[in-house]
């Protein structure tokens, strides 16, 4: 945590957490769960850490996406993934 309240993240995880927002089916609660940031906060992540141009793309592509807000989505979309989407670790 830095002074201000805000968690701090090592490059690793900024990097992870800039995957899962591009990602169509990873809700924003689901970075929030796993790193602390709000989507306010992955928004002003997202804002810092990618070019202009793509922070304008990104921010077209999940405004208002029902699968990346949790409150919009329904239970039938579901989970379902495939074993080699992740990156191997």
């Amino acid at each position: 945590m830095d002074s201000t309240g805000n968690r701090l993240l090592d490059d690793s995880q900024i990097s992870r957490v800039i995957e899962m927002a591009w990602e169509d089916r990873t809700p924003f609660g689901a970075i929030e769960h796993s790193y602390g940031l709000s989507e306010s906060k992955v928004i002003k992540l997202m804002r810092q850490k990618l070019k202009p141009s793509s922070f304008r793309l990104w921010r077209k592509r999940v405004n208002n996406r029902a699968t990346k807000h949790q409150a919009k989505r329904s239970f039938d979309v579901g989970r379902a993934h495939c074993k080699t989407q992740y990156k191997q670790r």
